[in-house]
């Protein structure tokens, strides 16, 4: 019991247990953004296993770099505030890995997996943002005027990140897109975790816009090298976290640092004459990439080794899905809603004649031809609509009236 209430590494203020439980959430939701590359084709079981090595081997040696006094980037002046390292970039380069071992999904079904219902992707950011503000204002470790700028930073940051997404994505599609805006969100909110508590509120509003411009622009590089990252979690985590951390070489201020009232020796950056802190900041990004990306793609090729821990899925159960394959449960348990205009429109435009029955396939054929690639293009590009072996309920039959 005296070791618990112990004062802790991150804070004479905090006890070792209560510092320790925090910990472990990082290590969690680290953890949690790994597993994002998964979707759709990674089997749950192997992906357990692998967590659990991975916060071991990975996430535990990137945060000892940077957050425990005897770690190299600790000793060195590596600025990061919440987790531009090991959370960040652990995650990222990590998922990076395990989507290039597990490979891409299928080709064929790719148009099954955009984003089904916005308002879920709306509300799970607004919640994250909520939650951020304990992540970055947590990590002062007290009710103190450093955890407040964190917040206020974090919010600025998330704010620009979010509307310089937008822009760019307006400029290609004329659409205000919702998904950008929370895809932006999360990049600025990712870009002010190992920043917010080393900047002035005007650094973190460029910070916000540059994390914008860096993480969409990132999101081209997984088409470039045919790395199926399902979820941008390199692009919005990892490309997102260097960011903040070079902002912290440039515009930290110890004036900032010294609003918690515990000196822990961290100094600022350019800005306060400390001009070496470039060097230690690229060095830690490096070697976090480096280290994640390697061992957690050793990781992943020594489990799909295992016999009954193969980290993919059968061809079969990719086309069944995830949630019928590995969970035997459904978040949307009804037929699938169409939106091409022809599955629900006469064969090319012909009119019924009288007493026909239109029949609306809802991609059936489709799907047969994805387990059928034998079956020729011209039958995928128009199936037809009064197949006899397809039959509809009657509350989508249309009868032609008189």
């Amino acid at each position: 019991m005296k070791v618990w209430g112990a004062p802790s590494v991150g804070s004479p203020l905090i006890p070792a247990l209560l510092y320790s439980f925090y910990q472990m959430m990082f290590c969690a939701v680290t953890g949690a953004l790994t597993v994002g590359a998964v979707a759709e084709r990674g089997r749950v079981v192997p992906s357990m296993v692998f967590i659990f090595f991975w916060a071991t081997l990975v996430y535990c040696p990137l945060a000892y770099w940077v957050w425990n006094p005897n770690g190299w980037g600790f000793v060195n002046g590596v600025l990061d505030y919440a987790g531009g390292v090991p959370v960040e970039i652990g995650s990222g380069m990590s998922a990076f890995a395990y989507s290039w071992v597990l490979g891409r999904r299928n080709e064929k079904m790719m148009m099954n997996f955009r984003p089904h219902n916005i308002s879920l992707i709306t509300l799970g950011t607004m919640f994250l943002w909520f939650g951020w503000l304990g992540f970055n204002g947590g990590s002062s470790f007290g009710a103190n005027l450093r955890a407040v700028m964190a917040c206020w930073n974090s919010c600025l940051t998330a704010m620009f990140a979010a509307m310089t997404w937008c822009v760019l994505d307006f400029r290609l599609a004329r659409k205000w897109s919702m998904v950008g805006w929370c895809s932006g969100t999360i990049s600025g909110l990712v870009a002010a975790t190992p920043a917010s508590g080393f900047l002035d509120p005007w650094a973190s509003i460029i910070l916000g816009v540059v994390a914008g411009v860096a993480c969409n622009f990132a999101t081209k590089i997984k088409f470039l090298v045919r790395i199926d990252d399902s979820l941008d979690v390199f692009a919005e985590h990892g490309v997102g976290g260097i960011v903040g951390l070079i902002f912290n070489a440039f515009f930290a201020r110890g004036s900032i640092i010294g609003l918690d009232g515990v000196n822990t020796g961290a100094t600022g950056g350019f800005m306060d004459g400390n001009y070496v802190i470039i060097g230690w900041q690229i060095a830690a990004i490096v070697a976090a990439s480096a280290y994640a990306f390697v061992m957690s793609a050793i990781i992943a090729k020594i489990i799909d080794f295992i016999p009954g821990l193969k980290l993919r899925a059968s061809e079969e159960a990719e086309l069944l899905g995830m949630d019928d394959d590995q969970h035997g449960e459904f978040s949307y348990d009804y037929v699938e809603v169409r939106r091409d205009f022809l599955a629900w429109s006469p064969h090319r435009g012909e009119p019924a004649e009288d007493g026909d029955v239109l029949e609306p396939t809802h991609g059936i054929q489709e799907h047969q031809s994805m387990m059928n690639p034998s079956e020729s293009d011209d039958v995928r590009k128009t199936p037809s609509l009064n197949t006899p072996d397809v039959v509809a309920p009657d509350a989508v039959i249309n009868e032609k009236h008189a």
